[in-house]
């Protein structure tokens, strides 16, 4: 048998972490390819990451240079399999103890969508994309994290197809509603065999009763957001919504709160906020129902709609009747909250592996070379977690309580919550720093991605183009 060519060295560690996915890859130009494009990624953000940001060529004059295009051939053309890479990556992440998901952390599902013009490229028509906050001609990613309060990592991504690109619309074979995409997702966490306690999702999935109904089946517990005014049928005298439920629990003030518990937060910038929760009353929602509704919000006087989670799960109460004969371990109102606060991980992965690693920046029209540059984004960055996290932060070791640091301009509420004394046992703490330190700091950051682009950029033996 004819030996293997030997692959073109990646700049530092970066070649550590490529070697092990060489034999996913079965040709030499693919192993070179997959490094080639892993390091253009991973340098630091000049501008658009396109095809000739990625190998070192001019805007527009340089889409002829031959390392544009074997780029181009190894995302387009070249035969390799994006969920085969997927898979490797996961099994990395399961297979390092610094990154390997353990039961006290969750599975996020949400989606995420980028402005594209024209037609032509596959999965682009006029759908409602939530980072510009309107309806545009764009694409959309269903995708999945798992999350605790240190780590969070992307395990799966799927791209979602509208229903007037495809011949029979709505009754095609190849249609499916992001939910439907979101359970598919979840499935694929199960095979590849990351724990999680609950999965977590905003209002879109929560308000959605087949995939709660799917998560049952799957046997899954879940913390999901419902709108404030979702709707039931009852009687006139009753409740209809879910505020109209928050509306009806009693609260005597911050001295005698009543219904309500006091809940503590702690976010990663050091700030504290006290929020108050209760489980009320709703349709086939009860505190000692198969499925109780949760109220968290800052001021249950207000219910301001900023910082006011409704929320539906299938945990039962500590000490309630739905305990016995649940298969899920029971979770007061704290550990609730805290499960649905991990949410804010993905929008801090999104922000980062679109501004930082051009996840949108791709200049391709296939489905299949998109989901290909997708999966080479989120290996990019588990790389930089990878890393990380075999060095210590720049600015000291993270306090396993603490939450993701809200966004200026968003819902400061995003983040998640550390319940006392959960989860210490399970947090791995740095090893002594291996790597540089010289990453200058940058807004809205965490520590992997200011580390390891800075990394590769002192390492790689080309500047980008100016």
């Amino acid at each position: 048998m004819t030996a293997r060519l030997p692959t073109p060295v990646a700049p530092g560690p970066l070649e550590a972490y490529a070697a092990r996915f060489d034999d996913v890859f079965s040709a030499l130009g693919q192993r070179r390819g997959f490094r080639e494009y892993l390091a253009g990624l991973l340098l630091p953000r000049e501008r658009n990451k396109t095809l000739t940001c990625l190998a070192g060529a001019e805007p527009m004059v340089g889409i002829n240079d031959p390392a544009v295009q074997r780029l181009q051939y190894f995302l387009s053309e070249s035969v390799w399999d994006p969920e085969a890479v997927n898979d490797r990556r996961v099994a990395l992440l399961r297979a390092d103890p610094a990154t390997a998901p353990h039961r006290g952390g969750v599975l996020v599902i949400d989606d995420s969508g980028d402005r594209k013009d024209g037609h032509a490229t596959d999965h682009v028509s006029r759908q409602w994309l939530g980072r510009l906050g309107k309806t545009d001609n764009g694409i959309v990613t269903v995708t999945t994290l798992w999350a605790d309060e240190r780590l969070y990592v992307p395990l799966h991504a799927q791209p979602y197809t509208a229903a007037c690109r495809l011949p029979r619309g709505t009754n095609d074979p190849a249609f499916a509603t992001k939910p439907k995409i979101a359970a598919r997702l979840v499935g694929k966490a199960l095979q590849a065999q990351i724990p999680f306690t609950a999965v977590v999702g905003d209002c879109a999935y929560g308000d959605n009763d087949d995939y709660r109904r799917e998560l049952r089946q799957l046997g899954l517990a879940y913390v999901l957001a419902l709108k404030r005014r979702k709707g039931l049928w009852a009687p006139a005298c009753a409740d209809h919504t879910p505020i109209d439920a928050a509306r009806a629990l009693v609260w005597g003030g911050p001295d005698d709160p009543a219904d309500w518990t006091r809940v503590q937060r702690r976010f990663r910038d050091g700030h504290h906020e006290t929020w108050w929760a209760a489980d009320a009353r709703l349709g086939p929602w009860g505190p000692d129902e198969p499925y109780r509704l949760v109220i968290a919000t800052t001021d249950p006087a207000t219910l301001p709609d900023k910082s006011t989670w409704y929320l539906t799960t299938n945990l039962p109460r500590p000490h309630g009747s739905a305990a016995a004969d649940s298969s899920h371990p029971p979770a007061d109102l704290a550990q609730v909250v805290r499960l649905y606060g991990l949410r804010g991980w993905i929008e801090q992965g999104y922000k980062q592996v679109k501004d930082e690693l051009g996840w949108a920046d791709f200049q391709v029209r296939s489905s299949v070379a998109i989901r290909r540059h997708q999966t080479l984004v989120m290996a990019a960055f588990c790389f930089c977690w990878h890393t990380w996290l075999a060095g210590s932060p720049p600015d000291g070791t993270t306090d396993p309580g603490d939450e993701p640091p809200p966004s200026p301009g968003e819902n400061y509420s995003n983040g998640g919550q550390a319940a006392e004394g959960r989860g210490k046992n399970q947090l791995r703490q740095p090893a002594p720093a291996v790597l540089a330190v010289s990453a200058a700091p940058r807004a809205k950051l965490a520590h992997p991605l200011d580390t390891a682009p800075a990394l590769l950029a002192c390492l790689v033996q080309r500047a980008p183009a100016p």
